[in-house]
């Protein structure tokens, strides 16, 4: 009897392990479910789709995009972190990966993702009405000073990076403002063109329609640089405010996914961000292509794991 079970559990481990492979040497033969943890319409979801349209060359299946909000992104990087890891079911992985666990917000941590490849990478801007009282940042923090909590900032979800760019404009400033959390920069921005908020600090490419239209403008932009997009627009930096804030947007997996499995996705990643028409999609967006293979996504996601971790604790936010 003793044999037998043990010839069993071989027997069983060795089919198993044959299918595996074999689900492995043909993937994917059905279509990709690439989850979106905001809202449709935001910049994680517009370089989700132009991804999805893109890949069509580069991969025998088709990508869908579902978009899974909520948590400021936790509800769908948790579903993407518990998904099969097969390859199925893959994700726009965000910088609230390296963000929320560190918040007490999510169960996942960065090592529950396999990194894909990382496509874009965007900083935080401080936009209001175009018809707003402030025309320089200056201005505007003048009176969010001489005004405490007066000043609401809608963010993509409390705990997501456009929430913590605001925080951090605090600390660097000594005001306070009202965070008002939305389920993605979207909504959020449609919230400060009805007027029930008074500035977003999303991407600039999130609001970049809507200050061409004349209806928004960027005060002032958390990077090193000027945008190419709006080069009249300072930094924050140039006004003596040390805060710099970007996000990434990437292909991620759950980890144990097989390595063959990493391995096509990975090859597909790379050809299809170095489509002609993918990148023309970005610049459409004003949206910023960087792309970064497996191996120098995982050093941003580690470098910005530790960051988090210590600004989170500095702020008070940690759990």
């Amino acid at each position: 009897m003793k044999w037998t079970t043990m010839l069993s559990g071989a027997v069983v481990a060795t089919a198993v392990a044959f299918a595996g492979a074999a689900g492995a040497a043909d993937y994917p033969n059905k279509p990709i479910e690439l989850v979106v943890p905001y809202s449709a319409g935001g910049g994680t979801d517009l370089v989700s789709r132009a991804f999805a349209d893109a890949a069509k060359a580069h991969l025998p299946q088709p990508i869908g995009v579902v978009n899974k909000t909520g948590g400021a992104g936790a509800v769908g990087l948790s579903a993407i972190m518990a998904a099969r890891p097969n390859g199925y079911k893959i994700g726009m992985g965000t910088v609230e990966i390296t963000m929320l666990p560190h918040m007490g917000l999510a169960s996942f941590t960065v090592d529950d993702f396999t990194p894909i490849a990382r496509l874009n990478a965007e900083p935080s801007a401080v936009t209001v009405k175009a018809d707003a009282p402030w025309q320089t940042i200056e201005e505007f923090m003048d009176y969010a000073e001489a005004n405490p909590n007066a000043v609401r900032i809608g963010n993509s979800g409390t705990g997501a990076i456009w929430h913590l760019a605001a925080v951090a404009l605090e600390e660097a400033s000594g005001v306070t403002f009202n965070h008002i959390p939305y389920d993605g920069a979207n909504p959020a921005v449609t919230a400060l063109l009805g007027g029930h908020i008074e500035a977003v600090t999303v991407s600039p490419a999130e609001v970049v329609s809507q200050v061409q239209a004349g209806k928004l403008k960027i005060l002032a932009v958390m990077n090193e640089d000027r945008s190419q997009t709006f080069p009249d627009v300072p930094t924050l930096k140039e006004k003596g405010y040390d805060v710099t804030v970007t996000t990434w947007r990437g292909i991620v997996v759950p980890k144990n996914t097989p390595d063959d499995i990493v391995d096509e996705l990975r090859a597909a990643a790379k050809a299809t961000a170095d489509e002609q028409s993918f990148r023309d999609t970005l610049t459409k967006l004003n949206l910023t292509w960087a792309y970064a293979d497996a191996p120098d996504f995982a050093k941003v996601m580690q470098k910005d794991d530790a960051f988090f971790a210590d600004m989170m604790a500095k702020l008070g936010m940690s759990n």
